[in-house]
């Protein structure tokens, strides 16, 4: 048995493709830092991650831990669900 990310098993439970979750991911991390006029820096400085990684996850070339999907819900307030864009 093959072991799934987080992202992995409700991409599967919803039907959806992982690609499909995580370019909804990028295009709401992205949005949401917009919306509040903050810096990809000071969102990774925020979150104790690197400037790269945020621009990794907002451009879809890297995908975050449950963990850090997490920490950025907590951050902009918002649910893991929508992040994931499980919810609207």
């Amino acid at each position: 048995m093959l072991c799934k990310t987080p992202c992995e098993i409700v991409a599967n439970h919803r039907g959806r493709e992982y690609n499909e979750i995580m370019k909804i991911f990028a295009e709401r991390l992205m949005e949401l830092r917009k919306e509040r006029g903050l810096s990809q820096a000071t969102v990774a400085r925020d979150l104790s991650v690197s400037l790269g990684i945020i621009c990794y996850w907002e451009t879809n070339k890297s995908d975050p831990t449950a963990s850090n999907i997490a920490k950025i819900a907590r951050y902009f307030n918002v649910t893991s669900d929508y992040l994931l864009g499980l919810a609207d």
